[in-house]
């Protein structure tokens, strides 16, 4: 009888502790993401409805900061936020288009397996290995007008001092940094597409254009779908390319939102934290709005 309940004890330790192991895994997980995600989330709330300099203690406003940089046109912080939310849209809009064709044309050029395809699969990728700092340097000294590009074709001034080039070579940085990764995911799409509908096609007289739109996108629009909400997203927090190569110029036309953020909560002799704050708020706004369509949009695909 003894034998048989220390049996029966030691089977209900081992269900205890096949129960707790899965939730010792995710609680380091869960600690970092509470610390450095969702406190912060929570308190930049706070914040928002808040006029703080960081010193003494936070004075309640309400709504206040939120109709100042929405609605008051005459302030300078609703100036700010709109050229920065301007800005913003201008990188997406500009940053996206390339950094999903690109990746997507290299990948198809890669996926026919020919000598050397390796090589430059790993030459593509490397950008992405980089830090933002350690690519910036890189894409100073190209643009360098004593030893750059531009002393080469003769140009006497930087690149990045003039536009329409100064959103050019941001372009051209953020697209050659992050090619890398969604070239791999390309590549991973395309093995998965069956050959069979290739070469059914091609025995039906199908071109390679039109196996492209009629296999090829159809087969891989899950990654594509992802990639173009994930690299949209990734635009509109776009801030070290701007400030590293143009410094938001020339006269502000490369100010992101985020760097109109930094330099209300840190760079000016009075911090407004609360108004960063608010700011900050309206841009995650936008990105949650984006995730969300991400998910309904994959879901309404599957269905």
């Amino acid at each position: 009888m003894k034998q048989k309940t220390d049996k029966q004890n030691k089977q209900l330790s081992m269900k205890t502790r096949r129960k707790i192991l899965p939730f010792l895994f995710v609680t380091p997980h869960l600690i970092i993401f509470l610390v450095f995600s969702l406190i912060p989330i929570i308190y930049g709330l706070y914040i928002s409805f808040t006029k703080w300099n960081f010193l003494g203690t936070p004075e309640w406003v309400g709504l206040a900061n939120y109709k100042e940089i929405l609605f008051s046109t005459e302030s300078t912080y609703y100036r700010q936020f709109m050229n920065g939310l301007k800005n913003t849209f201008l990188a997406v809009v500009l940053n996206v288009p390339p950094s999903i064709i690109v990746p997507l044309v290299l990948a198809l050029a890669l996926n026919v397996k020919v000598r050397g395809s390796k090589f430059f699969q790993s030459v593509f990728y490397l950008p992405c290995l980089l830090s933002l700092s350690a690519v910036s340097i890189i894409w100073i000294q190209i643009l360098n007008k004593r030893f750059g590009v531009p002393s080469v074709f003769g140009i006497n001034s930087a690149l990045t001092v003039e536009q329409p080039w100064a959103w050019l070579m941001i372009v051209l940085m953020s697209t050659w940094w992050a090619i890398g990764t969604n070239m791999v995911i390309y590549q991973a799409a395309l093995g998965g597409v069956p050959k069979e509908l290739y070469e059914s096609a091609s025995i039906d007289g199908a071109g390679s254009i039109k196996r492209f739109f009629y296999i090829t996108v159809p087969s891989i629009r899950f990654q594509i779908l992802y990639t173009i909400v994930m690299t949209t997203i990734a635009g509109f927090n776009i801030y070290g390319q701007p400030l590293m190569l143009t410094e938001g110029g020339p006269n502000g036309s490369t100010t992101v939102l985020i760097m109109e953020i930094r330099k209300l909560a840190f760079g000016t002799g009075q911090p407004i934290a609360g108004m960063a704050s608010a700011m900050a708020i309206c841009l995650g706004v936008v990105i949650l709005i984006i995730s969300a369509f991400q998910f309904f949009a994959m879901n309404r695909k599957e269905n």
